[in-house]
């Protein structure tokens, strides 16, 4: 009460107690919040008895950070060659960020050349380049050393990767070190695509609790950080190695004995800001943030309904370390952008319509493609404060 939560557009609560926040978010609900975000993270809170709990506690949203942390690791690991994915529209559009290398196809080529010479569909929607970012023209010109943001089909995603030469080898042996709530996850949606899963956890409690939830899985009771202990556990064998300790500096000095030690995809946990910043100079590039990934959630459905009579955000992500953000608006009835083809709109500086989705129909626009009355809209831009599909245009 004397925090003034009855006056509170929004209320958060995040400790580390599942019980706690949904209590506190129900109480303020009665107080007077409009609005209400709980993480739950316990294990037995399944999608199922999350949204009961949901209706019955007014929740407006419930957050499980590990959860998706799982589901963003699972997603690279469908896709070796990519640093980061992120799937849009109920999973039909992804983009894949790619780096590339030395004597790639697509060092010297502009966008607009890019696009006559490959028949798959796809965009290239990013461009980082000496700690740069770019939202890339026709005339733009890639150059190896490129990190590179591209827009794809979900189905083709394979085939567009492999096409711009991008081929590695399909994931068929992971090593997980941490047996954590992210684990969890992650084993189960791994096991459930017939990929071989070794889990090293130093918690013999946590050891047991895994062999009994997972008798597929081989579990190892030993330290994570002893170079022998991995070394004879198969490390150098492995498809990828995926460092899920809770100390973000321990799984960084993992990841890199294993890339030191083998080819695999090498995939961190890392949380604080300043230790993100400093993993890509030892060539650590595919990183997972639950903080990030709670964060950008709420941030998501905070825009969302800052402007729920307009068109609204149903999905963002923050990409290249937050400097771009990648938007899938609803194009809502009234917008001065229907109708209206692309090439004849313009937008604003940085910005890029990058995906198109109406009904079942995907479509990786071109100029002459236009926006219709409930399309889903993937909009690309340095623009951190979009709320509405028509602020995109001048």
């Amino acid at each position: 009460t004397e925090a003034g939560v009855g006056k509170a557009e929004l209320f958060i609560a995040v400790t580390g107690s599942d019980e706690l926040n949904m209590l506190s978010c129900f109480a303020a609900r009665r107080m007077g919040a409009k609005h209400t975000v709980a993480r739950i993270r316990d294990l037995e809170n399944n999608d199922e008895s999350l949204s009961f709990m949901s209706k019955h506690l007014e929740l407006s949203l419930a957050i499980n950070p590990e959860k998706m942390a799982a589901e963003a690791i699972y997603n690279i690991l469908k896709l070796p060659s990519a640093t980061k994915v992120e799937t849009f529209s109920r999973g039909r559009f992804e983009i894949v960020e790619v780096l590339l290398g030395s004597g790639s196809p697509l060092d010297g080529l502009s966008l607009m050349e890019l696009r006559k010479k490959y028949q798959e569909k796809f965009l290239v929607s990013t461009v980082e380049r000496d700690g740069e970012v770019y939202i890339p023209n026709g005339t733009f010109v890639l150059k190896s050393g490129d990190k590179v943001g591209v827009i794809t089909l979900r189905k083709e995603a394979h085939r567009v990767l492999s096409a711009i030469g991008h081929t590695k080898i399909s994931v068929k042996n992971v090593m997980i070190i941490g047996g954590g709530r992210i684990a969890y996850y992650l084993i189960r949606q791994l096991l459930e695509s017939g990929i071989r899963v070794k889990v090293v956890e130093r918690d013999r409690e946590r050891c047991e609790w895994l062999s009994n939830a997972f008798p597929k899985v081989t579990v190892i009771c030993g330290d994570g950080t002893d170079q022998d202990l991995l070394i004879s556990e198969g490390l150098s064998a492995m498809d990828a190695c995926v460092a899920l300790t809770g100390v973000d500096e321990e799984n960084i000095i993992l990841s890199m004995f294993a890339k030191s030690q083998s080819d695999a995809k090498i995939i961190t946990r890392v949380n604080k800001p300043s230790l993100k910043k400093m993993t890509a100079s030892v060539g650590l590039d595919s990183l997972i943030s639950p903080m990030q990934l709670t964060s950008n959630m709420i941030v998501q459905y905070v825009r969302a309904v800052q402007n729920s009579g307009g068109s609204h955000i149903s999905t963002l992500y923050k990409l290249v370390d937050d400097r771009v953000e990648a938007i899938e608006f609803v194009a809502r009835e009234g917008s001065k952008i229907l109708g209206v083809s692309l090439r004849d709109l313009t937008l604003k500086k940085d910005l890029l319509i990058a995906g198109i989705i109406r009904g079942n129909k995907v479509i990786i626009p071109s100029g002459n493609d236009c926006v219709m009355k409930n399309d889903s809209v993937i909009v690309v831009t340095t623009n951190r404060y979009f709320q509405d599909l028509d602020e995109i245009v001048e």
